[in-house]
């Protein structure tokens, strides 16, 4: 295998395909990217038996062949290099790499002993690449991260028709986005559970490329089904999760006694000034009346804080407290210049909703947080 790349081509390809090997692979080829040189084109692949990456890059090919070396440090070199062309040569048990007067040999791995990508399931229909990725992000931030509960550390995707949902949460907290997409059939109804951080990470690389992604799934016995991400020249896999989701769409409330209407800059930094006494579990309180909104929080050692603020409000007065964590994650997760927040009960979850600066909420997305419990 013998080939020549512009630096930057070879510098993502690898970055990108490396980001998915596992820490403690089980063994040691799937701490390795596969270069496949074939066609004029190569081939950057990794895979750990439940994710797999695989990007193609242009190349001027002098022989075609495939080796496999470590990919962390493959993408510390590729990135480090000068900007001028790298010429990768595999000879004997190392390959070569060359780019201007910086040289690297690295040892290889048996390409014999490196598993069979899986294939690119059934296409299921595309979806706008920057839409996408602004949608998984706004999600992804209420998965949980508990590996005893793996059904929560997945995002939910609902393909109904025209309408794709993505749905996660970790018991304290719920995101649901709802977005248009384009099915190859137009009665589709399915449900897939796929890993929040390999969703996001694969959205996250693909939203920027524009265009579509294409979404492809299979739907064999359980255990066996597997998504499918492609956009430009990359494509990624992911074994779904197994175990049923909780029904969740139960907990948005059809009612609301009161609501709130606030800047989402100005609440972002009142809670994280406030926050700042906060010990890790302890929550900020939000007292809302016609008259605004005090946010206070208290920590170790009698440290208080409290501050008052601007905001339209319809309801009874009302204190409700939350993680104040939670709190920053869904405005962060807004991505609007208001929220909405709507209130049933204190003791009951509120819901966080986008809006435009005139205040009419943004459909489509719906953050959900529980309130912590205070005293009287």
């Amino acid at each position: 295998m013998k080939f020549r790349v512009e630096r930057d081509a070879l510098a993502d390809a690898v970055a990108w395909t490396a980001k998915s090997l596992p820490s403690r692979p089980s063994v040691p080829v799937l701490a390795g990217v596969l270069l496949r040189v074939a066609d004029g084109r190569l081939q950057v692949s990794s895979f750990d038996y439940e994710v797999s990456s695989q990007v193609s890059v242009e190349v001027q090919a002098d022989a075609d062949g495939a080796t496999l070396v470590s990919g962390r440090l493959l993408a510390e070199i590729t990135k480090s290099l000068p900007a001028k062309p790298v010429d990768v040569a595999a000879v004997g048990a190392h390959v070569e790499i060359t780019c201007g007067s910086a040289r690297f040999t690295l040892p290889t791995m048996p390409v014999e002993d490196y598993p069979t990508l899986p294939e690119m399931p059934e296409s299921a229909g595309a979806v706008d690449a920057a839409l996408f990725a602004k949608a998984v992000s706004q999600v992804a931030v209420a998965a949980g991260r508990d590996d005893t509960l793996p059904m929560l550390t997945g995002v939910r995707i609902e393909l109904e028709g025209t309408t794709l949902t993505l749905l996660a949460t970790d018991r304290y907290r719920l995101a649901v986005r709802e977005l248009m997409w384009h099915p190859d059939e137009p009665d589709m109804s399915v449900a897939a559970l796929v890993p929040a951080r390999t969703l996001d990470d694969t959205a996250k690389t693909l939203g920027p490329l524009g265009g579509n992604v294409s979404v492809a799934l299979s739907r064999g016995k359980l255990g066996d089904g597997m998504i499918g991400f492609a956009g430009g020249a990359r494509r990624t896999t992911s074994r779904l999760l197994e175990g049923d989701f909780p029904k969740v769409r139960a907990l948005l409330p059809d009612h609301h006694n009161a609501q709130a209407r606030i800047p989402v800059a100005a609440l972002n930094e009142v809670v994280r000034r406030v926050g700042l006494v906060a010990e890790r579990q302890t929550p900020v309180r939000l007292s809302f009346s016609t008259d605004g909104l005090v946010v206070e929080a208290s920590g170790s050692e009698d440290a208080r804080a409290s501050e008052a603020m601007d905001c339209q409000y319809e309801g009874e007065p009302m204190t409700i407290a939350f993680n104040h964590q939670y709190l920053l994650d869904g405005l962060k997760a807004l991505d609007a210049p208001i929220a909405v927040l709507s209130f049933t009960d204190p003791k009951k979850p509120a819901v966080m909703s986008p809006a435009k600066d005139d205040g009419e909420i943004i459909p489509g997305y719906w953050y959900l947080i529980m309130p912590v419990r205070i005293g009287s």
